[in-house]
């Protein structure tokens, strides 16, 4: 399978489908740190850059077996301000379509954001595929989850599946839905992927000791949780403004450590008494007014009393929090770690900022939809058509 893929950032189509022997031909991506990461990865790709230009592109009709596209979604968005077609981010999208026309591939996949299909009261959706239809594609689309794909984050887009012939709708709807309670439904299955990375050593794990992890909200100065899943990861990541979400995990240990009546403090696993590396703290009693906090121990406690209520000590345990890594970012969207980790601006690999890494990742497709789309393709090649292509 041979494929072009165009403002499609930093390839979660060839991450996700190498291990079919597809080939790209060609990316299209003008951004620069995601041009820099497709020449760091595969310097023998070309990448055509601007899609405006598609027409002085040295690529011939029918060259290619499928065209997949993310063009930008921020003009359906709500964080774009919903400008739709009017945006001419949004335009993209028809300028994609002329792409399509030229080289007239047996497949197209398009992804966006879900808020396409309500943009300009559903008309800028209704534009795109009825070119579609114009073109002689017959198509399906269909809302994916990346949580029930296996990685633990919430990240809903649609995907769009074109097959060249008006009657190749069914085509399409094969490859991208299954009956209910097949393996492939995943939905219906209401398999979520696992909880949120221990760090970035440990990778995404399910039920970490003490990880929790907290979506940090600035734009209502609102920090909630904790969460089993990753909110979505978005180009905005790391921008300013304290986006990216929170990591609390407890220091080495085990959960709830308590101050014993000796020797260092202690959790308990089941009935059994177990000490614990993570140092519990006890400070005087009282209320905020009383000035509660004073004299912080990790070896002795204030005099035990009768009292109750805001007169008990306090106890803290020691725990650190942290924001999602780069690498962590990489790992909920189905990349290698550190795939985007690249010399860039005169600086070493090792000296790579973070900042245009969240960017990257969070403007890029969601590898297990990638992949699982692709592999229904190849099947349905091998199954239908006798060959694998």
């Amino acid at each position: 399978m041979k494929y072009l893929s165009v403002c499609s950032g930093i390839e979660a189509a060839t991450v996700a489908w190498h291990h079919m022997g597809w080939k790209p031909i060609g990316f299209a991506e003008i951004e620069p740190f995601p041009s820099a990461i497709l020449k760091h990865h595969y310097p023998t790709i070309p990448n055509y850059g601007d899609l405006t230009q598609y027409k002085q592109w040295p690529i011939e009709r029918g060259s290619i077996d499928l065209l997949v596209s993310g063009t930008p979604c921020q003009a359906f968005s709500v964080a774009g301000l919903r400008q739709g077609l009017a945006d001419p981010r949004g335009n993209l999208a028809l300028i994609f379509l002329g792409l399509v026309d030229r080289l007239r591939p047996k497949y197209v996949l398009w992804e966006n954001v879900v808020g396409v299909l309500s943009s300009n009261g559903g008309k800028d959706f209704a534009s795109f595929i009825g070119a579609l239809a114009k073109l002689r594609y017959g198509f399906a689309w269909r809302v994916c989850d990346a949580q029930f794909f296996g990685v633990p984050q919430r990240r809903k887009r649609v995907f769009l599946l074109a097959v060249e012939g008006v009657g190749n709708w069914r085509t399409a709807a094969e490859i991208l839905f299954e009956p209910e309670g097949l393996c492939g439904n995943f939905e219906a299955g209401n398999k979520k992927g696992k909880s949120v990375a221990a760090d970035a050593g440990a990778g995404v794990e399910a039920d970490s000791e003490g990880i929790k992890l907290f979506e940090n909200r600035p734009s209502d100065s609102r920090i909630t949780g904790p969460h089993n899943i990753s909110p979505t990861m978005t180009s905005r990541f790391g921008t300013g403004g304290g986006n990216i979400p929170l990591i609390q995990h407890q220091m080495p240990g085990s959960v709830a450590p308590t101050i014993g009546a000796s020797g260092p403090p202690y959790s308990r696993t089941g009935n059994e008494r177990v000490e614990a590396e993570a140092l519990a703290i006890t400070f005087q009693p009282g209320n905020l007014c009383r000035k509660a906090g004073a004299d912080p121990s990790t070896t002795t406690t204030t005099t035990l009393k009768a009292s109750s209520g805001d007169q008990m000590p306090h106890i803290a345990t020691l725990m650190q929090v942290r924001r999602l890594t780069p690498k962590e970012y990489e790992r909920l969207q189905g990349f290698p770690d550190d795939y985007s980790k690249i010399p860039w601006k005169n600086k070493s690999i090792d000296d790579c900022p973070d900042s245009p890494r969240y960017k990257a990742i969070g403007n890029s497709m969601a590898i297990p939809c990638m992949r699982w789309i692709g592999e229904r393709i190849n099947n349905y090649e091998k199954t239908c058509r006798g060959t694998r292509i």
